[in-house]
């Protein structure tokens, strides 16, 4: 069974995705809001009654039934209103994660856990300290989001088809996100041979800032933060063993430890079976440091 708890807009297209993808037979929609996982789960079952599709959806207020779980997903907490940085939301989300992932161990304790809750690499190493699971079970959605958005970039800039492209963006799902775009291939051709340094540097911008953007226009982000949650559990349920940035806790690698930042990992059915640690120059190390003492500094933060 997979679970999310959070059965607001991004929780809800989690669900839909998943659903849609057929990853598991039951999905448990989880909030402390009466009526809403219900009624959430009721339009999903109709949904996927007309399409055919053998996934039952349920809705419940009571983390008691989140037994079983192999996968939980912890989308609650505040979402970013116009105007805020992910920071924003610190002390807010620390508070509901550490209460959430309490009753996840509790009733799931041998599950996969995938945090979303902003800001996303605090609440992931949060979430990692408060379970006390292994490193590997612990991964945050925040680098898939932002990969989302660098390859539509790329996208408009090459012209090139979208299946043609690959990508990733490590370091903080924020304000210091790293989008290599030295990594960065477009039918097998390196990014920075298809397009000018300036274009390069605009698409590096556009990645880190494009989020508000979206927020500012219609409030909130849902359907990409919905469909990468799908897709790393995509990668756990069918043992892709596809590299994926997530956020996940560093034990040297990248020179740091006992912080959780966003890397290129291998994902399968274990969860973080790997980190492959990529080459970094001068600048892509700039601004991973950026993103790690951004992360630290957040954390003393909660804790001071």
């Amino acid at each position: 069974m997979i679970t999310i708890i959070g059965a607001g807009k991004v929780g809800g297209d989690a669900a839909l995705f998943s659903a849609l993808k057929r990853l598991d037979d039951q999905i448990l929609l989880l909030d402390i809001a009466e009526g809403l996982p219900q009624g959430e789960a009721m339009d999903l079952n109709h949904m996927l009654s007309e399409q055919g599709i053998d996934v039952e959806v349920k809705g419940s207020n009571n983390y008691e039934d989140m037994k079983g779980s192999d996968i939980v997903v912890v989308v609650a907490g505040s979402g970013r209103k116009p105007g805020m940085t992910r920071m924003d939301l610190l002390k807010i989300n620390a508070s509901v994660v550490t209460k959430v992932v309490d009753n996840i161990k509790k009733y799931a304790d041998n599950a996969l856990l995938i945090p979303v809750t902003n800001p996303l690499d605090p609440m992931a190493q949060i979430a990692f300290k408060t379970s006390g699971f292994e490193r590997n079970r612990v991964f945050g959605m925040g680098g898939m989001l932002d990969l989302s958005r660098f390859k539509q970039f790329i996208h408009e800039a090459t012209g090139k088809s979208r299946k043609e492209i690959d990508a990733i963006v490590i370091g903080e799902h924020g304000e210091n996100m790293l989008p290599l775009t030295r990594f960065a291939t477009v039918s097998g051709n390196p990014l920075p041979s298809i397009v000018s340094k300036e274009k390069l540097d605009e698409i590096f911008q556009d990645t880190k800032s494009v989020a508000a953007e979206v927020i500012k226009l219609k409030g909130a982000t849902v359907h990409a933060p919905g469909n990468a949650i799908s897709s790393i559990i995509e990668n756990v349920v069918k043992d892709k063993k596809q590299v994926m940035p997530v956020s996940t806790n560093l034990a040297g690698e990248y020179g740091y430890s006992d912080v959780s930042i966003g890397v290129p990992a291998v994902i399968g059915k274990n969860g973080v079976e790997k980190i492959n640690e990529l080459e970094l120059n001068d600048e892509e190390k700039e601004w991973f440091d950026k993103g790690v003492t951004s992360v630290k500094n957040a954390l003393g933060e909660i804790s001071s």
